[in-house]
């Protein structure tokens, strides 16, 4: 097996709570980060930041980064535009040879400055949110697959739902279960290496782009985790959220959120609801489609420092959803499950 490609990740002035591609790529996949670029937070570790996260450098810019084979952006700010500020960075990275990797709306291979550079220095550009050709609309045979549908839906977006179902994948394998990871978003792609960028394809297509990869997987697993979008209540990203549902006609679903959060991530003056009602909200809008039931609890207590009030957060959050609850990179989620799966 050849060594993993050595990575700079990109995450200036977000890192680490504004940068979940970072903290996601650092935590879960094969890469050899080698270096984060932040430069606000130059001479720290990545580990400095949050306990979860490996001991890797942060540095100001890519000209002060060790030798590596690819930049990774690894922020995807709301609208997935290309901030200008980043463009040094990215050419010095594609005069030292370095692959691009990006999960920005905004496509790299577009760029013609950035084209030039590539074909100068012999790189490669690979925009990982970019949907294939051959997507269409779904036609309502996931429930058809042996496996077992499990998705993580969220309260809001950005709390937690990838790492939830990456960890919940980790803990069925470690049980003995044959699970299976869906990917549908940015980060989960770079991570699986393979997957539909969701929430970038035709909206026509969304529930088809989560049924092609249910139908791919679904007779390989005995579960398959499905990696949820957005929240059905957020005001711009509801329609993904609603796709994932109907297209991977999950027969399970583990809501997820971060504790403290009282409002829509970017869009503050929307309160969340209550968080009983997301129970009847996603079980409702699942069932013309297929039923699924709320059977756990994911909550992000990254914002808590003390463990004690950490677990109570968890099994307050349990008790107002009545199913059980965990934070799956705090405390683990292998009882849970025991308990549910």
């Amino acid at each position: 097996m050849s060594d993993p490609q050595r990575v700079v990740v990109l995450a200036h002035e977000k890192f680490p709570d504004r940068a979940k591609t970072a903290t996601g790529v650092l935590k879960y996949a094969d890469y050899d980060v080698v270096a984060v670029l932040d430069r606000d937070n130059p001479g720290t570790s990545a580990a400095d930041h949050r306990r979860d996260l490996p001991d890797v450098p942060v540095v100001s810019s890519m000209a002060d980064a060790p030798d590596a084979d690819a930049l990774l952006i690894g922020i995807s700010p709301i609208g997935g535009a290309f901030d200008e500020t980043w463009r040094d960075d990215v050419r010095t990275a594609l005069e030292r040879g370095c692959d691009l990797i990006s999960g920005l709306h905004y496509f790299l291979t577009e760029d013609e400055e950035f084209v030039r550079l590539a074909d100068e220095h012999g790189c490669d550009i690979n925009d990982v949110r970019k949907p294939h050709d051959d997507l269409g609309v779904a036609q309502g045979k996931s429930a058809d697959v042996d496996a077992e549908v499990v998705l993580t839906v969220g309260t809001d977006c950005s709390v937690g739902k990838m790492t939830a179902t990456l960890e919940l994948v980790e803990a069925a394998r470690e049980r003995g279960i044959d699970a299976g990871f869906i990917p549908t978003g940015q980060t989960g792609i770079m991570i699986a290496g393979w997957g539909n960028p969701v929430d970038r394809v035709v909206s026509d297509f969304t529930a088809g782009a989560v049924e092609e990869m249910i139908l791919k997987k679904g007779d390989e697993h005995d579960v398959l985790f499905v990696e949820g979008q957005g929240s059905i209540v957020h005001p711009a990203y509801s329609a993904v959220t609603c796709g994932i549902l109907h297209g991977s006609m999950a027969d399970k679903l583990v809501l997820c959120h971060e504790a403290t959060r009282e409002a829509i991530h970017g869009y503050e003056e929307f309160a969340l609801p209550d968080l009983s009602e997301y129970v009847s909200l996603y079980e409702n809008l699942a069932a013309p489609v297929h039923e699924a039931d709320v059977v756990a609890g994911m909550l992000n207590t990254s914002h808590v420092d003390d463990d004690v009030e950490a677990a109570e957060a968890v099994d307050t959050f349990a008790d107002e959803l009545g199913v059980p609850a965990v934070d799956p990179v705090r405390f683990g989620s292998a009882d849970l499950v025991d308990e549910v799966f």
